[in-house]
């Protein structure tokens, strides 16, 4: 007789079968073969022969047979062997693909206990690689002549469909931009769990970007995930730092686990300014580079959700070190750290996030101390996404605009023969980023009155963000004081709703400036911003 578990029994040692669950998890049953140190007990319990029911008795007397095996389960240890695993139900996928995932943990199971389990984690190892719609495991009685052993059964069904796309369009009012962006995904192609994604992305006036990559969950004896992606990339900096930037790069997934992922990058950079009116700084960077780097970014996230957390806490760290091929004016250390914590209140399901992010960039090489950072990689601040959504890098300031903070310097004057000296308008300012920054918010979301409101997962917000930048490259950290640094924070409040749908999250913001200096772009107002659902 076979029973049928859910994917919890591991947790809850005497559960109640009175429902099957999704990833069904069949156990054999011990009478069938006993054994060898469960003799005793098999020899008490004792077949009578069974009077042949039907109806609701018939019914009755199977689940006290599955209730009288999972009290058995219960009690003590029951000793069994795995003697086969068989794979059924994939047409596509490599059968040495799902065994690398699950054999060496089934196998590794000594007591049905154990291999129930094992059956329940193998499930999710097997749900993660998203290569399959559903998995069940059944558990059954091992061959007659081999009692006390047990086969394992993998059933698995692919999606009728592997080819699958997404498309939106999303908004950046503070850069007076929009952007329309789509991916194609095709699953499993040559059947080792592969997934192929083409994406793209234009924006109006900034930015650009396709890219084609490529993900194995496994490859050889490499037990970690392998990822590969090219992509060629543009973005139009003229209004805000006087440059554009070209990438084409290749990175490669060296290490991904749930805490740890190891990359390396590999990309060709070019800065143009074809208005010619840059400052020295961004003048002295214009043209080719090599950027050879290796980026480390450690990852603990257990709060509730990503989009509105109510509760948990998370941490980030990225390292990255540029520079590896000797590249000039590219070699540098960037580290970043950011830390979140979620609180509940305990009504109309409010509860207040906060979290406060650092970055620090130093150039590397024989007198990195006078020498200048790339600006491309510098920090900078503003712009109007949810600070809430941006775990891993410097949250935005609220009310301010893209690179609308920090260290600035004079455009290059370009004098006009329609322009008289007294009409001649000033050539404006380059933001130049920091090289060292430190951001900070904290969050109260709750739920509004209307239930419509509630169901629809409207909800309301208040909030309070600040931040600051300093550059310590070319002997600047000479001048840098806490002190100082602490006393030119920016800072903004406000008050907004929040709407997320299938297709996008909207934000409407209402943004006070409670601090800003000169040269900064922060003003006061209503904004409104448009990002991803996910």
């Amino acid at each position: 007789m076979a029973i049928a578990a859910d994917s919890t029994a591991g947790q809850a040692p005497n559960p109640k079968p009175d429902k099957a669950a999704h990833g069904v998890v069949e156990a054999p049953a011990p009478s069938d073969h006993p054994e060898p140190n469960a003799e005793a007990a098999a020899e008490e319990e004792e077949e009578e022969p069974e009077e042949e029911l039907d109806g609701p008795a018939a019914e009755e007397a199977a689940w006290a047979k599955v209730d009288a095996v999972f009290r058995r389960l219960s009690e003590s240890p029951v000793g069994i062997r795995v003697h086969d695993v068989i794979i059924q139900g994939n047409t596509k996928t490599r059968d040495e693909l799902i065994e690398a995932e699950v054999v060496d943990l089934i196998r590794s199971a000594a007591t049905v206990q154990d291999l129930a389990r094992a059956a329940t984690v193998a499930h999710a190892r097997l749900m993660r690689l998203e290569l399959f719609d559903s998995v069940c495991i059944t558990l059954d009685a091992g061959p007659t002549e081999l009692p006390g052993t047990a086969n394992v059964v993998i059933e698995v069904v692919e999606p009728a469909n592997r080819i699958n796309g997404s498309v939106g369009c999303f908004s950046k009012p503070e850069a007076r931009s929009w952007s329309v962006e789509g991916s194609l995904r095709f699953t499993n192609i040559f059947g080792y769990g592969d997934i192929w994604d083409v994406s793209g992305a234009y924006g109006w006036g900034q930015s650009s970007e396709i890219s084609i990559g490529v993900a194995l969950p496994r490859f050889r004896s490499i037990p970690t995930p392998l990822t590969a992606r090219a992509s060629l990339s543009s973005h139009d900096w003229l209004k805000f730092s006087s440059y554009k930037e070209r990438l084409i790069g290749l990175s490669f997934g060296l290490l991904s686990t749930m805490c740890h992922d190891l990359s390396y990058n590999l990309t060709w950079r070019t800065l143009t300014d074809p208005s010619q009116v840059a400052s020295k700084s961004i003048r002295t960077q214009l043209g080719h580079n090599l950027l050879s780097a290796l980026r480390y970014t450690y990852m603990i996230d257990q709060r509730d959700s990503h989009l509105r957390p109510t509760k948990g806490y998370a941490f980030v760290s990225t390292s990255q070190v540029g520079g590896l091929w000797g590249s000039k004016g590219l070699r540098f250390f960037r580290q970043e750290f950011d830390i979140r914590s979620a609180v509940p209140f305990g009504f109309y399901n409010a509860a207040l996030n906060a979290g406060i992010s650092a970055g620090v960039i130093i150039p590397l090489g024989r007198g990195f101390l006078k020498s200048p950072s790339s600006v491309p990689e510098r920090f900078f601040l503003g712009g109007h996404s949810s600070p809430v959504c941006s775990l891993g890098s410097l949250t935005p300031l609220l009310g301010f605009k893209t690179r609308g903070v920090g260290p600035t310097e004079i455009r290059r004057f370009v004098p006009s023969e329609s322009l008289t000296d007294e009409s001649a308008a000033s050539p404006g300012q380059d933001y130049l980023g920091g090289d060292f920054a430190v951001s900070a918010f904290a969050d109260v979301s709750f739920d509004l009155p209307l239930k419509l409101f509630r169901d629809a997962g409207i909800h309301g917000h208040a909030f309070l963000s600040a931040g600051n930048l300093a550059k310590l490259s070319e002997s600047e950290f000479r001048n840098f004081s806490f002190s100082e640094f602490g006393r030119t924070f920016r800072s903004s409040a406000g008050v907004g709703i929040i709407v997320p749908t299938r297709f996008f999250r909207m934000e409407i913001n209402y943004c006070y400036i409670l601090k800003q200096f000169e040269h900064d772009r922060g003003k006061s107002g209503i904004q409104f911003s448009f990002s991803s659902p996910m």
